[in-house]
C-alpha cells in the first residue's frame, strides 16, 4: 500500500523519516517521504546542522505529489515532527484532500512534542496545534507518555493514569490511541485503546538511548496495521519488532537504532509479545 509520510529527516542516524521509511518499506509498502526539516543528525548528539523547510515548500511538494495522481492511490498518511505550526496546517490540508478522494485512507498522528527526559523540544504553537486541530482529524494517535500528558492535560504516572488520559483523547475524534513508553517495574508497556477495548503489550526494558524509537514504532504499527487490518495484532507485532531492534542496537553498540542490521526483526520478530486485555478502571496488575 502507499503511505505519505510527513516528518523530519536526518542524514546520519534514524529519526523521523529516516526511522519510518525503511520499516514501512520492509513491511511491503510504498513510501512517499516529505521532509519538514533536514538536519545532519538529531540534536541528541549535542550539535547538528541544517534547518526547517518553509511551509510553502512543503505545500508545493505536496501539490506536485497530488498532480502525479498519487493522492488517489494513497492509503495512509503518517505525520511526525513538523517544525512549525503552519507546516502542520499544510499537512492537514493534504490529509483532507486525500480523505475526500479516498475516505478509507487512514491518518496516523505521531504528535511529536517532547519526552520525559528533555521536556518540550518543539517550536511554540506545535502542542496547541495537535490539541486544537490535528487530534480531531486523526484516525489513530500514537503519543509517548510525556506527549499524552501534554495533550490530555492530565498527570500520567502509571498504566492506569495512562489509560484514563488516553481514553480522554478518544473524545476528541480519533478511533484509536496507542501510548508508548509506559514504564513500570515489570518492564515497559504499550497501550492500545479503542472506544470498546484496552490492550496492553509489555516487553522487557532495554537500556539504550531511544532517539527515533517513537518514529520507528509508529511506522511499524502502521505497516503492520495496513497488512493485517487488525489493531491488536498490529500493536503486538510493532512492540515485538521495536524490542528486537532495541536488543540489536544494544548488542551491536550502535549509536542509533540498528534498523538495517535488525531488519529481520521488522519483518518477523524473533520474540513475540502478546497483547493482554485490560478493563477501564481495572488495576494494572489484574487480568
Amino acid at each position: 500500500m502507499n503511505v505519505l509520510s510527513v516528518q523530519s529527516s536526518v542524514a546520519y542516524g534514524h529519526v523521523g523519516n529516516a526511522a519510518a521509511t525503511f520499516p514501512l518499506q520492509r513491511l511491503g509498502h510504498e513510501v512517499w517521504p516529505v521532509d519538514t526539516v533536514n538536519y545532519s543528525n538529531h540534536p541528541g548528539y549535542g550539535s547538528y546542522r541544517g534547518g526547517i523547510y518553509r511551509a510553502c515548500d512543503i505545500a508545493e511538494t505536496l501539490q506536485e505529489i497530488e498532480q502525479r495522481g498519487a493522492f488517489n492511490r494513497c492509503h495512509a498518511v503518517l505525520s511526525g515532527f513538523l517544525g512549525a505550526r503552519d507546516i502542520g496546517r499544510v499537512m492537514l490540508h493534504a490529509v483532507d484532500r486525500i480523505k475526500q478522494i479516498n475516505p478509507e485512507a487512514v491518518y496516523v498522528l505521531d504528535p511529536v512534542i517532547g519526552d520525559e527526559e528533555r521536556g518540550v523540544y518543539v517550536a511554540d504553537g506545535i502542542a496547541e496545534f495537535f490539541r486544537e486541530e490535528a487530534l480531531k482529524r486523526a484516525d489513530i494517535v500514537i503519543p509517548n507518555v510525556f506527549e499524552l500528558a501534554c495533550l490530555s492535560d492530565q498527570a500520567v504516572r502509571d498504566i492506569d493514569t495512562a489509560a484514563r488520559a488516553a481514553a480522554s483523547l478518544l473524545k476528541s475524534g480519533p478511533e484509536m490511541v496507542i501510548v508508548t513508553g509506559v514504564r513500570h517495574e515489570d518492564g515497559i508497556s504499550v497501550l492500545l485503546l479503542t472506544r470498546e477495548e484496552i490492550w496492553r503489550v509489555t516487553t522487557p526494558m532495554v537500556d539504550i538511548p531511544s532517539f527515533g524509537a517513537g518514529d520507528a514504532f509508529a511506522a511499524l504499527f502502521l505497516g503492520a496495521y495496513l497488512n493485517l487490518q487488525d489493531a491488536r495484532a498490529a500493536v503486538e507485532q510493532a512492540a515485538s519488532s521495536i524490542y528486537g531492534v532495541f536488543v540489536a542496537t544494544r548488542d551491536l553498540n550502535e549509536d542509533s537504532l540498528a534498523l538495517i542490521p535488525a531488519q529481520q526483526e521488522i519483518a518477523n520478530p524473533a520474540e513475540r509479545f502478546a497483547a493482554l486485555p485490560m478493563r477501564a478502571g481495572q488495576p494494572a496488575g489484574c487480568r
